[in-house]
């Protein structure tokens, strides 16, 4: 990872509020910032805009810690603000609880010098110095937190170079992947996002040589983003625009769709939301897809194809750290063969089964309400960018059966038939076989999703996503029942996979 020192000039105090803003953006749980400076340097404006914009409330109140000698604020992450000025030691650090306040968010820490035996390997150093009518800042650092604090300037600096010098930088919702998203706001105009899409790292070969993300075809850079926005939209369907990009260093200037729910205000499912998601599905299905996409003059995507070892490599995630976590015991050859033998029947199945785009995440947190529109532009959607060619059913199992909400069996019927009903009337239309494709993908991406859950928990200490196994593993059932899958039925029964189980 890299490292270094970074200068930048502050000519008056405008310059040292957006200066908070982009540490902001780059700061995450566990970082330490050491804020130093002599009076009048801009630490109170910098720290206050740091948190401010953390908060998204450019009136949040930002006390002086200087008497309590610590502040902390309930923004993502957590932000402790700490002034160390009074401190007689290094040991009363502890006391003030600085280690359980890195493990579950951010630290600000004004007069570092007082304890600086107590701080972590990735501190980051940042110093302000006057210099002529304005301020100097300096920031120094190793690790990730600094690699961060690096590419949030040159998001600045890429905003300055398209237009949006000044621009208000806040955080915006953003996913389980390396992407992130920011809101932008400029008075007197519309607000837009910023995606920051970083080229993705492969990791290590998982199978065969090859890394998990090859083998997936999960989208290596921006530019496939880019590239199904462009079809989409030259399709009907409703996508935001891309106003400005930097491809190479994977930075979108995007349309901002809106804020409207798919679900209701309590989080629960609309049946009328979720037939009209189901019709913009067969309106999508109902088209021909080229996988080769121009999306500028020389300028292409290829929509890889969601092929045997994409499908096999997700649905193994199961074997890998879903079956482990329920049984106690790691998944042995003869369940490792069985279990690849049954699924690979079932991908034979689906080869004469229909074939469109598939845009792997087609449920509510990625679909935008807007009810003052009319027809498919009711639907907004986002996050498509690793988007296949392959079976058309799977979109259909990722809408009727949301991951993130309990979809009930009545939900899910009327869902069903309103896309049945939108591709009957779009022309022929072989039912039969889009039940047996609906359950085979329905059955795979739920039995991925339960890996990818534990996986997230194991691996990532995210313990929260194991409150949604219950309702996937109820997915995996309703999925089972189609008779084309007695034999997945019968081993996930005979090993228990379905059971409830604390993990």
């Amino acid at each position: 990872m890299s490292g270094g020192v970074v200068e930048r000039f502050l000519p008056d105090e405008e310059a040292t509020a957006r200066l908070g803003e982009d540490l902001a953006l780059a700061l995450r749980k566990g970082d330490v910032l050491a804020l130093s400076g002599d009076l009048g340097t801009g630490k109170t404006t910098l720290a206050r805009s740091l948190i401010r914009t953390l908060a998204d409330d450019p009136f949040h109140e930002v006390p002086s810690p200087t008497y309590t000698l610590v502040q902390s604020y309930g923004t993502s992450p957590p932000v402790h603000h700490y002034d160390l000025y009074r401190l007689s030691s290094e040991g009363e650090l502890a006391e003030l609880g600085f280690d359980e306040a890195i493990s579950d968010g951010a630290a600000l820490v004004e007069w570092p010098e007082k304890a600086e035996g107590a701080f972590p390997d990735n501190l980051v150093r940042i110093e302000l110095f006057h210099e002529g009518e304005g301020r100097r800042v300096r920031i120094s650092g190793s690790d990730a937190p600094f690699s961060r604090i690096e590419r949030s300037f040159s998001i600045r600096d890429f905003l300055d170079n398209s237009g949006y010098r000044g621009a208000r930088r806040t955080p915006f919702q953003g996913d389980a992947s390396a992407r992130s998203y920011e809101r932008l706001r400029q008075d007197g105009e519309p607000e837009l996002l910023l995606m920051n899409a970083p080229a993705l790292v492969l990791g290590p070969p998982v199978k065969n040589g090859r890394p998990y993300a090859e083998i997936a075809h999960t989208a290596q850079n921006v530019s496939a983003f880019v590239g199904i926005d462009h079809a989409l939209q030259q399709a009907g369907v409703t996508v935001p625009e891309i106003i400005t990009a930097d491809l190479e260093q994977g930075f979108l200037i995007l349309e901002n769709l809106g804020s409207g729910r798919f679900l209701d205000d309590e989080g629960k499912p609309v049946a009328e939301r979720y037939a009209a998601a189901a019709e913009l599905l067969a309106m999508i299905h109902a088209q021909e897809w080229q996988a080769d996409i121009e999306f500028a003059p020389d300028q292409f995507h290829k929509i890889p194809s969601f092929d045997r070892d994409a499908l096999m490599i997700e649905v193994e995630l199961l074997l890998e750290w879903y079956i482990p976590a329920v049984t106690g015991v790691v998944a042995d050859e003869r369940l490792r063969e069985e279990f690849a033998a049954i699924w690979n029947a079932l991908f034979d199945r689906l080869e004469s089964k229909e074939q469109s785009i598939v845009l792997r995440d087609f449920h509510s947190p990625n679909i935008i309400w807007r009810p003052e529109h009319e027809n498919h532009e009711r639907l907004g959607i986002i996050d498509f960018q690793d988007a296949m060619i392959g079976p058309a059913a799977y979109d259909v199992a990722s809408l009727a059966m949301d991951a993130r909400v309990d979809i009930p069996c009545e939900i899910e019927a009327t869902t069903l038939a309103a896309y049945r009903q939108a591709r009957h009337a779009a022309g022929v239309f072989d039912e039969q076989a889009f039940e047996e494709a609906y359950s085979i993908m329905a059955a795979q991406r739920n039995s991925k999703i339960l890996g990818i859950f534990v996986r997230l928990h194991r691996r990532d200490g995210k313990a929260q996503y194991l409150t949604h196994l219950p309702r996937i593993r109820d997915y995996v059932r309703r999925a089972l029942q189609h008779p084309a899958l007695s034999d997945l039925a019968d081993l996930y029964e005979r090993h228990g996979l379905l059971e409830e189980r604390k993990i």
